[in-house]
């Protein structure tokens, strides 16, 4: 592998295995909103936010942390804007006092929160507009869940950078399980040792808090009580649930996301790491493994984006159990038929937002992961002209990538208008 590839995998690793406290688009929006109350340089008296619908869809039903369990967006500007330290980018509500918290409820009496959605046609994308006086800002975050494009204040552009209206994450899809698989295997741990190590410690005392205490649907829980916890995929699905659960539930915590999503770096670390304890692997193992199970899971869903109609545990499982399939001594030909076996199983299922059952999902996902492992190892596969499959496996992840991004476009309007009642 020439150097410059390698350097690619792992700035890609850095970059997307990054902390987040809470569900990410809310925490998004209260960076932003931290952010254009810093550069205001005083508590507003006029606050107002346009959002995307996909937004909208991942932020309505999830508990926002610190906030006293209040939900949704109008709750997540305003503890952003009352104490958010926008330095922290997504983990900017990670230190919240009481007195702070309590000052919440006050401020989205008066001066309120006017929340709208905005005309664009990137998935991620936030306005903020704030006022107090005769000063005023206006900021806007897009295409990425920590990237503010545009910071305008009273008439004055202090930051602008080009936000693209096409395909978000152009960085992302120069990337192959070929090359995946290549770079799994001569890569120096020290060079991505302190990301893996802190995905490894940050989601599993998430999970270990989800599987304790009563958190969203408690799905974690539910497995382990009618399922027999002592093999490694029963494990595995409960860990990743209960992260979700407690992190849907609102929990304190942080989480090493994937893609952008804390669900899904959850889905695609914990079984994983589940495996490793069962099979009782190297640290080198478990590491190499992990980064082969996260660029999957970067590269399946690069080309969906970041936010869709398609959800996102479908894609984190697959990568998930093949990081499995990885520590289990599979070659890259069967891992690529397990991908192309998962992704012909589940593709479709929709996302209807952040919310408690998103742990449902990714107890799904890895049920079908499992799976279309066990098809493999029993040289069961689904062939080109099966459905969507088509030859290879890359031809059949951009096969999933045109349904997930084109096909269900519509879906994805559909779904937004029944769950805002439009």
């Amino acid at each position: 592998m020439e150097c410059k590839e390698y350097e690619k995998y792992v700035s890609i690793l850095k970059a997307e295995l990054v902390p987040a406290m809470g569900c990410t688009e809310p925490i998004a929006v209260a960076f932003a909103a931290a952010k254009a109350r810093e550069v205001l340089g005083k508590m507003p008296d006029k606050v107002s936010v346009e959002v995307s619908g996909n937004i909208v869809k991942n932020a309505k039903s999830v508990v926002v942390p610190n906030t006293g369990g209040r939900r949704g967006l109008e709750a997540a500007v305003g503890i952003g804007i009352i104490a958010g330290d926008a330095s922290k980018q997504l983990q900017v509500i990670s230190e919240v006092s009481e007195e702070q918290m309590d000052r919440l409820g006050a401020f989205l009496e008066e001066p309120g929160v006017s929340v709208g959605i905005a005309e664009s046609n990137l998935s991620i994308d936030v306005r903020v507009h704030l006022a107090a006086g005769s000063d005023n800002v206006n900021l806007r975050l897009a295409e990425d869940h920590n990237k503010i494009v545009y910071i305008e204040k009273n008439g004055d552009i202090l930051f602008e950078c080009p936000v693209s209206e096409g395909t978000e994450q152009s960085c992302l899809l120069d990337m192959s399980i070929d090359g995946i698989f290549e770079f799994s295997n001569i890569c120096d741990i020290s060079d991505v040792y302190e990301v893996i190590s802190r995905q490894i410690e940050y989601n599993s005392a998430i999970s270990d808090e989800g599987l304790k205490n009563n958190w969203g649907a408690n799905i974690g829980s539910t497995i382990l009580k009618y399922s027999n916890g002592s093999l490694p995929e029963v494990m595995g699905k409960a860990k990743a649930a209960a992260g979700s659960d407690a992190r849907m539930g609102g929990c304190e915590m942080p989480v090493v996301i994937n893609s952008g999503s804390g669900n899904q770096g959850l889905t695609v670390s914990l079984p994983v790491i589940e495996y490793a304890k069962y099979l009782r692997c190297s640290e080198e193992k478990l590491f190499r493994s992990l980064v082969f199970a996260n660029l999957a899971g970067i590269h399946i869903k690069a080309s969906v984006g970041r936010l869709s109609a398609y959800c996102g545990a479908i894609s984190a499982g697959c990568a998930a159990v093949a990081g499995i399939a990885y520590m289990t001594g599979a070659d890259l030909n069967q891992i690529s038929h397990l991908i192309v076996n998962c992704l012909a199983t589940t593709s479709g299922i929709v996302c209807d937002g952040a919310k408690p059952s998103c742990a449902a999902k990714i107890a799904t996902a890895l049920d079908a992961a499992i799976l279309a492992w066990n098809m493999t190892k029993n040289d069961q596969q689904f062939l080109d002209g099966d459905g969507f499959v088509k030859k290879g496996v890359e031809n059949t992840i951009n096969a999933v990538s045109r349904i997930a991004k084109d096909g269900m476009a519509e879906t994805d309007k559909t779904i937004l208008k029944i769950m805002t009642d439009l």
